[in-house]
């Protein structure tokens, strides 16, 4: 099959401006994030989407391939599907760019085993065993069938635990997986009132009824989404430097 792995980076975070090119041991974070990207061999190309020429030009710098998109794009998604427009592909694998510290085995275990027919939107999770980052509005929890299909996808805590503790929360990870049909979809499709609410792109897939798979997997994940997030992945890359 034919894999694309795409990295969007947005210059204007509201919370971080500029965190893509925020410096971890002397390279921007976008380096590390695409470094650990291109160890996945599935890929046959791994490219940044960006709707910044300083993203484009600090990228161009160290070789990694990028692209330019459209300054409008509410969300990653949508600056995905932008690039699906013009990259062929059967498979386009999302690593956003503030997943630094993303292992390249984890990636993997987001492709799936042959192409799919219709609509396919897949995604990554891990436990959360820390009370703080479990209560922090900015890690996505969800909540799931046996059969890995995604029931719902929220900022606050779930599912409430009335009847046992005997569980463990889950979040999501900064690792997609999409074909081109479910990018389609996505674009043409307006907000839903979940999604507004929550401010979770993903959930415009599930309020029309779109199954969305997730797969599990072990390891600590770290998205970069403060400057706070940001000392942390400093600490914990000092001994890959």
């Amino acid at each position: 099959m034919k894999i694309l792995c795409i990295i969007p980076a947005r210059y204007k975070s509201t919370r971080f401006p500029g965190k893509p090119l925020a410096d971890i041991h002397g390279k921007p974070m976008i380096w590390w994030t695409f470094q650990k990207a291109i160890q996945v061999k599935e890929f046959f190309e791994v490219i940044v989407a960006t709707d910044d020429n300083r993203i484009v030009e600090t990228c161009s710098k160290l070789g990694i391939p990028t692209i330019l998109t459209s300054e409008e794009h509410e969300n990653h998604v949508l600056r995905i599907a932008e690039v699906a427009t013009v990259k062929d592909a059967d498979y386009y694998v999302c690593v956003n760019g503030d997943e630094p510290l993303i292992l390249p085995d984890n990636i993997r275990k987001i492709i799936p085993r042959q192409k799919s027919n219709g609509c396919y939107a897949g995604y990554l999770m891990r436990e959360l065993t820390d009370p703080v980052e479990t209560m922090d509005p900015a890690n996505i929890k969800l909540t799931t069938l046996g059969n890995g299909t995604v029931i719902y996808m929220s900022r606050s805590v779930i599912p409430y635990p009335k009847g046992t503790l005997d569980f463990k929360y889950k979040k999501l990870i900064g690792v997609e997986c999409f074909n081109k049909e479910a990018l389609e979809f996505y674009s043409k499709t307006p907000m839903g009132e979940h999604e507004k609410i929550e401010d979770i792109d993903h959930l415009r897939f599930i309020e029309n009824n779109k199954k969305v798979l997730v797969t599990m997997v072990d390891g600590e994940s770290l998205s970069v989404d403060t400057p706070k997030d940001l000392e942390k992945v400093r600490s914990i890359l000092t001994n890959e430097v």
